[in-house]
């Protein structure tokens, strides 16, 4: 079994209404996510012989989501999340690629350099 990760950053603003602190303002993160993506059978042939999954293809999945609906955004508007937690922000991202990407099985938030959440439906 072989565990595959992809890093991606994204410069968002968010506010949590329901928060009893500074988070209930409108602010911003340069958000760092993580893609994990797993699988057992590596390609025997072609341009992709030896891999589970190219990891150019790990980012052609998660480019328009990062260009429409992440980077530079205000992500209670594109998300339709009530409250954009990183936690929910993780499993909207998981979600959203579970369909286009095969084998995914945990998307990772980072919020700061020191918080981050990992969503992961399997574990």
């Amino acid at each position: 079994m072989w565990t595959l990760a992809k890093s991606f950053r994204f410069e968002a603003a968010h506010h949590l209404p329901s928060h009893d602190g500074k988070c209930r303002r409108v602010h911003g993160h340069s958000w760092v996510g993580e893609l994990e993506v797993r699988g057992d059978i590596l390609h025997t042939t072609g341009p992709k012989r030896g891999m589970v999954i190219d990891y150019g293809d790990l980012s052609a999945a998660l480019a328009p989501l990062v260009e429409e609906v992440l980077d530079h955004h205000d992500l209670n508007l594109t998300t339709g999340l009530p409250d954009p937690t990183s936690e929910a922000i993780a499993e909207f991202i998981f979600r959203w690629l579970t369909s286009r990407l095969e084998g995914l099985v945990a998307v990772t938030i980072h919020e700061t350099c020191t918080s981050r959440c990992r969503y992961a439906p399997g574990d």
